[in-house]
């Protein structure tokens, strides 16, 4: 074979068995009622509803792996409005405020209630902590 035609054709991938490059296939779409959607959403149980699809009519297994939080829209929705009110309402950074002053003298409390503002700012950062990761956060540490 001369040596122009071999770099020809290895250049278009003809003759030397190269595959070309396939056309990936276009999107297939469906329509659904607004019934019909809802009762899929359902029935995939917090998995995306492409793949819940896919596998049903393919009769495979769905996959493990589910959405990161797995937790409808309007959940994370109002757990993110939870959260946003507990920063808002400043009672932690109260509670902190009225710790620090009890621990450093300035506020004079029983022994009883200063544990019990401790407790309260525990508690308040708990809250805080299960609320970002219901939302699928990280909680940062706190110095």
């Amino acid at each position: 074979m001369p040596l122009r035609k071999d770099f020809t054709d290895r250049a278009t991938g003809a003759g030397s068995g190269a595959a070309r490059k396939e056309k990936p296939e276009p999107p297939f779409s469906l329509r659904l009622s607004a019934a019909d959607r809802a009762r899929l959403h359902e029935e995939a149980q917090g998995a995306p509803l492409g793949t819940y699809m896919k596998a049903k009519l393919l009769g495979s297994p769905l996959p493990k792996r589910v959405r990161r939080s797995g937790l409808a829209v309007e959940d994370r929705r109002s757990l993110a409005q939870a959260l946003a009110l507990l920063g808002r309402s400043r009672v932690a950074a109260n509670l902190n405020q009225l710790a620090h002053a009890a621990n450093t003298g300035a506020l004079w409390v029983s022994p009883e209630v200063e544990r019990d503002l401790l407790d309260a700012v525990r508690e308040v950062r708990l809250i805080r902590e299960l609320l970002l990761r219901a939302l699928g956060m990280a909680p940062e540490r706190a110095p």
